[in-house]
C-alpha cells in the first residue's frame, strides 16, 4: 500500500507563488502517471496537472501557463510549482496516480489565496 504525503501549502496573496511537494512511501513514479488534484469548497475534486513516467505533462485549462508539475524519481517526490495564484485556486491539493488509487489519497495540503 503506497502512502502519499503532500506538503507546501499555505496562505498567499493573489499573484504569489507556492511549491507543493508529494512524497511517496515507495517508488511509483517510474511506472505510473502522477497527478495533482484539488478540491475547492463546495466543488468536486478535479485533476489540475499530470506527468507521465516519461515526463510528458498536461494541465487543466484553468492552470495552464501558471502551474508546472515535475518529478524526482530518485526522491520519490512530485512537485507542483504554482505561480500567479488567484483566489479561485484556493483548495485542498492532493497528489495521486492517474487514474487515482482510492486507497492512496492522503490528507492533502491547504492552499488559500487571499484577494
Amino acid at each position: 500500500q503506497v502512502q502519499l504525503v503532500e506538503s507546501g501549502g499555505g496562505l498567499v496573496q493573489a499573484g504569489g507563488s507556492l511549491r507543493l511537494s508529494c512524497a511517496a512511501s515507495r517508488n511509483i513514479f517510474s511506472i505510473n502517471t502522477m497527478g495533482w488534484y484539488r478540491r475547492a469548497p463546495g466543488k468536486q475534486r478535479e485533476l489540475v496537472a499530470r506527468i507521465t513516467s516519461g515526463g510528458s505533462t498536461n494541465y487543466a485549462d484553468s492552470v495552464k501557463g501558471r502551474f508546472t508539475i515535475s518529478g524526482d524519481n530518485a526522491k520519490n517526490t512530485v512537485y507542483l510549482q504554482m505561480n500567479s495564484l488567484k483566489s479561485e485556486d484556493t483548495a485542498v491539493y492532493y497528489c495521486n496516480t492517474v487514474p487515482a488509487l482510492s486507497a492512496a489519497w492522503g490528507q492533502g495540503t491547504q492552499v488559500t489565496v487571499s484577494p
